[in-house]
């Protein structure tokens, strides 16, 4: 890629194509046309060759995709053997069932150290790691180049100790706190998660539906 900029909205379509593409190479599919692969996914032909030119284009005239090569290219675009060194702050609920269910580590992210401010989690073991005091968060981040943190806290407690993050060396977020972090700090590389929002969208198109 170089320096070449990549918009990101063909960015947030790259893991849908990763997902279908994988989807496709479990059924038994070798090959498939933008054509076919736009229909599956609801986009145009264009748009697919468009967003692949980004990074150089992978089809032959005449064939199309190979199926396999193809979600290669793309997992080596996204990243995902780059095993950043993540850990997950909160461990209610929510951070528990993304301990168990999330398959980090075929998704870029290795998954280091699990933290909650609740004393009586401390030692109890999530995803094969011990819970541990959210106080241990900075000497933990800084003995371990920690570069993700996984953020399953409620609004105040990001608001609290979001300075206390960025000067751990944290660089990249996995927010569900809702608190905008790039209000602060606008360099910050966020992806924010807000259910309630996707749950609302879905409750719109319901009672508009013809």
């Amino acid at each position: 890629m170089g320096s070449k900029y990549i918009s990101i909205s063909v960015i947030k379509r790259l893991p849908r194509y990763y997902r279908f593409l994988g989807i496709l190479k479990n059924a038994g599919m070798v090959r498939i046309s933008s054509r076919e692969l736009a229909d599956r996914m609801g986009l145009s032909a264009s748009q697919i060759r468009q967003d692949l030119n980004c990074f150089g284009g992978f089809g032959q005239q005449g064939y199309g995709y190979n199926i396999e090569s193809l979600r290669n290219e793309i997992g080596k675009i996204l990243g995902v053997d780059a095993g950043l060194k993540t850990i997950l702050i909160g461990a209610g609920n929510l951070g528990r069932a993304l301990a168990v269910q999330m398959d980090f580590e075929q998704r870029g992210f290795n998954l280091i150290g699990i933290f909650d401010k609740n004393e009586a989690l401390a030692g109890q073991v999530l995803r094969g790691l011990p819970i541990r005091p959210a106080a241990d968060i900075e000497d933990f981040c800084k003995e371990n180049g920690v570069e993700v943190a996984i953020l399953c806290i409620p609004y105040n407690e990001s608001v609290e100790n979001i300075d206390l993050y960025m000067s751990c060396g944290i660089k990249g977020f996995w927010n569900f706190s809702h608190y905008n972090i790039n209000e602060k700090y606008p360099r910050a590389i966020v992806e924010n998660m807000h259910f309630n929002d996707s749950l609302m969208t879905l409750c719109y198109q319901v009672i508009n539906a013809e």
